[in-house]
């Protein structure tokens, strides 16, 4: 990972040797060489009888009461478990869960109030947890080799193995860990989910996700939708077996030994069934207010680009609020909004133009079949005119390119690790034993990405804003502050952002968490 002014066009250009490599290590060729191919992974088809769209209800996700809230702080207790759902109606479905749920319970909390919440790890494997937006402190950010040990493992002195590297930093836990999240940042939606190494996304696919809503003053004193007309959507694709289990294709079904995915998949998971909130392709009933959609992408690898269809083939505005780290300082209005693994976006839609009784489909513009279809919102009634504000908030920061201390560029391409297929940063896979990069608390560093195929980057503890795509203006949604930023294949882009808040050691990683579990993370130290 170089630093320097400039990126030279023997650089840029490497991205055609990492397009190569790609066609040599199993991939498609096709896929990976054209211009902007509208997926990067591999379409996992479901067996078992899929229902009809548009009719099961949305589901809230229940929201978890704290066991106490005294001095100063809100403590919550979770568990982890297996719990037999019904996803798919009428089908019996195996996953693990946060308490018993999916998504698992979300945790309301306000800016600068501390949260703890303690997690007990009653499943068959180790786990981490991630407060995925969170401005936390080392120890209880989630680090992939952090775990906390069930009850019965019996894989004690292998905890830290990553391809044969050990990390002497581990911190392990048995049976339980309590994470504290001090929460002193803007309010925004976060998420929370399972980073054990190697294994991420499996876990991730088997259920281990939920939503954490940050609230303050700033936001309070908007007139924004809020109650039933405020709807978080956690929106991810699964596929599943003739029995109705989820299918997931693991070279270690009982993701216990040998981490990765069967050559297929290597590029990323791509399911056949799209859920919201944990129900397949539901419908929720409006009046013809205004809503405001607390959109999530859940989804291991699978991109979408959202477009709200009236009956009479009308689209219907999408006005983005809100990106990864909270509210922008103006609206921004799109028709179809770009929403890759990871990433959050606050959006409100407007129904009031559309008649009692008629739909509106939520479509997906990168979708085909039925993955071309997220969900549908049915007009019941008359509802409360809302006005949409047309300033929102002050307090984004400001950073200039002229108080940057340096210039990183990182190339985030395949590659061979160990022999085998991985995902590389600048070359290298991770290690956690290794610093990659080491930067100073209060620092503003100008970083340059590049990608060969779809990767979406994010750094853990800080927002960024994004300068510039290709050398050209950012494009609309990438407007605000953000965590993560999806690359599209061949391109470039330069974010911006100041190290604060905690000193320590910190990843940055792709979040398609197939390439994230074969080696595309890497190590930040803030000192």
């Amino acid at each position: 990972m170089r630093e320097h002014r400039g990126m030279t066009r023997r650089r840029a250009l490497g991205i055609g040797g990492a397009l190569g490599l790609i066609a040599t290590t199993g991939l498609s060729a096709a896929a990976a060489l054209s211009r902007h191919p509208s997926a990067t992974g591999a379409h996992l088809r479901s067996t078992v009888a899929l229902p009809p769209a548009f009719t099961a209800p949305l589901p809230a996700p229940s929201v978890l009461g704290p066991v106490s809230t005294s001095d100063g702080a809100d403590r919550y207790e979770i568990t982890q478990r297996e719990a037999t759902l019904e996803v798919l109606p009428g089908i019996s479905t195996p996953m693990w869960t946060y308490g018993g749920t999916f998504p698992g319970p979300t945790i309301e909390s306000r800016r600068g109030r501390p949260v703890i919440v303690t997690h007990h790890n009653e499943l068959p494997v180790p786990t981490v947890v991630h407060l995925h937006g969170g401005r936390t402190p080392p120890a209880h950010d989630g680090y992939p080799t952090d775990l906390v040990l069930p009850a019965a493992w019996s894989g004690h002195g292998q905890h830290a193995r990553s391809h044969g590297m050990a990390d002497a930093r581990a911190v392990v836990t048995d049976t339980r860990r309590a994470y504290e999240f001090p929460l002193d940042q803007r309010a925004t939606m976060l998420w929370y989910h399972d980073h054990r190494m190697d294994f991420t996304a499996p876990a991730i696919w088997c259920g281990l996700a939920g939503l954490h809503v940050v609230r303050d003053d700033v936001e309070d004193a908007l007139d924004l939708p809020r109650g039933d007309h405020e709807v978080p959507m956690m929106i991810a694709d699964r596929a599943f077996d003739a029995d109705g289990r989820l299918a997931y294709p693991a070279l270690d079904p009982t993701l216990t030994g040998e981490p990765g995915v069967t050559g297929a998949y290597l590029a990323g998971v791509l399911g056949d069934v799209i859920l919201v909130n944990g129900a397949p392709w539901p419908v929720h009933e409006v009046d013809t207010g205004v809503y405001r959609l607390r959109v999530l992408n859940g989804s291991n690898a699978r991109h979408y680009e959202l477009e709200a269809v009236a009956e009479n083939g009308r689209p219907l505005p999408l006005i983005q609020i809100g990106a990864d780290q909270g509210l922008l300082a103006a609206p921004v209005r799109h028709e179809r909004l770009p929403v890759a693994p990871a990433e959050r976006y606050d959006v409100l839609i407007d129904f009031g133009g559309v008649p009692v009784g008629s739909r509106v489909r939520l479509a997906n513009r990168l979708g085909t079949g039925r993955t071309a279809d997220v969900m549908q919102f049915h007009v019941v009634r008359r509802g409360a005119r809302a006005r949409i504000p047309d300033t929102l908030a002050d307090d984004l920061p400001e950073w200039s390119r002229s108080r940057a201390t340096v210039t990183r560029d990182l190339a985030f391409r395949a590659g061979r690790m160990n022999g085998r297929h991985g995902w590389l940063i600048d070359g290298r896979p991770f290690d956690p034993g290794r610093t990659d990069i080491t930067t100073r608390l209060g620092d503003i560093e100008i970083w340059r990405l590049v990608a060969d195929v779809h990767h979406p980057i994010h750094l853990h503890l800080v927002g960024f804003r994004v300068l510039s795509r290709g050398g050209a203006a950012p494009l609309p949604h990438d407007a605000g502050l953000k965590d993560t930023i999806s690359l599209r294949p061949g391109e470039s882009a330069e974010i911006i952002t100041r190290f604060d808040g905690y000193r320590g050691r910190y990843l940055f990683h792709c979040h398609n968490a197939e390439h994230e579990d074969m080696g595309m993370m890497a190590n930040l130290e803030i000192v």
